[in-house]
């Protein structure tokens, strides 16, 4: 496998991070949204929902494209998509245009996850590539603090058409940067992987099914808590400026997550050890968060929850396509199409039913199931090739 240059690691991490901070800096203007669209909470919460349903359809175009026409042009024209759509929600006056404006930004921002992805397991293979991940994992943690402390800022001092200006100053930043750095890390001596021969095969595939729902339980409890607590501090009287500093607290919890997910896979931890870890973790976040929900204290029942984040998003994908290495692209957008699918169906029950705690444990309850179905087939596997010596 020959690249023509290395990807480094900074560019990696600022794309890493691009979708989620462009997902929580809108957090902070959902109820201005609500108040200066003359929507109800319910509606202005769909506009986070629809976005990963075109995400959803982003990661699989984007993804396949990665395959097709390399990493690089890919990544900068749907980066040039999302700067175009920002400018538009910048200009919009009708929510029918807003929401348009941010499925399409929507469309565009997926390129940051697959492409991303994509040009990560180009470069590294292994025990390796869990280490990048991890260190993603981390990175990860920090951007929803930025995303909305950011929004918060820009909120509080220019409403939310601030929060539009600043998405496209960030995506003409970004755009920039990558044009400048990106290189193309598509393998010069490669297999094309059939999109449709592709696709069936991972949907026969039942790890991949569990490796999908587990990271869509685990973005609903994350981006669950950005879609209804605006609201949450609204009900309880508390000053809106204070949400965008439980940004912080969270990524405090999801990078004490992702330390410890680096320690214990240095420890040679067992991928479902660390998948019940995190599994254990989300269950008392749930359990809090039943118990503290109207108070404000309910911003700690994260924690754990986000611990459970830290740990287990960066082993699930480094773990998810180990058998799909041929269309590292197309397999990437099939797993993305079918998670974010499940992400924003998640969220639309999530704005509809308004409790968090609710949320939280039946997530936990289903990350649960999946966990053991996943030992199981492990424990079968290891009798199979015992019986095989």
């Amino acid at each position: 496998m020959v690249m023509q240059r290395k990807l480094t690691l900074t560019l990696a991490t600022s794309m890493m991070m691009f979708p989620q901070v462009v997902e929580t800096i809108y957090s902070p203007a959902l109820t201005h949204i609500a108040d200066g669209f003359h929507v109800t909470a319910e509606v202005a919460a769909q506009t986070l929902s629809s976005y990963f349903f075109s995400f959803a359809l982003g990661v699989v175009v984007w993804g396949r494209l990665c395959d097709v026409m390399g990493r690089r042009p890919v990544i900068l024209l749907g980066l040039g998509i999302y700067l175009l759509a920002s400018i538009v929600a910048v200009l919009s006056h009708s929510f029918t245009v807003l929401l348009s404006a941010r499925v399409v930004a929507a469309f565009g921002a997926a390129v940051g996850s697959v492409g991303t992805q994509t040009a990560i397991r180009d470069c590294f293979n292994g025990k390796e590539l869990a280490q990048v991940f991890s260190l993603m994992g981390i990175a990860m943690a920090i951007s929803p603090a930025v995303g909305v402390l950011s929004g918060t800022v820009l909120t509080h001092y220019w409403g939310f058409q601030g929060v539009f200006s600043g998405l496209a100053v960030l995506a003409a930043t970004l755009l920039s940067y990558a044009a400048w750095q990106l290189p193309e890390t598509r393998p010069l001596q490669r297999v094309q992987s059939p999109f449709f021969r592709t696709f069936r095969c991972m949907l026969k595939d039942g790890d991949i099914w569990r490796s999908a729902v587990l990271i869509a339980l685990l973005n609903i409890c994350m981006f669950g808590y950005y879609q209804l607590a605006p609201f949450h501090f609204e009900a309880l009287a508390i000053p809106q400026q204070w949400f965008g500093y439980t940004g912080m607290v969270l990524a405090f919890g999801v990078g004490i997550g992702a330390v410890i997910n680096k320690v214990l896979v240095a420890r040679n931890w067992m991928f479902i050890s660390l998948l019940m870890l995190a599994c254990g973790l989300g269950g008392l976040g749930g359990v809090l968060m039943w118990v503290m929900e109207n108070s404000l204290w309910f911003v700690l029942a994260m924690i754990p929850v986000v611990m459970a984040y830290g740990i287990a998003i960066p082993n699930i994908l480094a773990r998810a396509l180990r058998r799909y290495k041929d269309g590292a692209g197309t397999a990437g957008a099939i797993l993305g199409l079918m998670y974010y699918t499940m992400l924003g169906g998640g969220l639309v029950l999530a704005g509809l039913t308004q409790r968090l705690s609710l949320v939280l444990v039946l997530s936990s309850l289903l990350m649960g199931l999946m966990a053991l179905s996943i030992a199981r087939g492990e424990r079968r596997t290891s009798i199979e090739n015992i019986g095989d010596i």
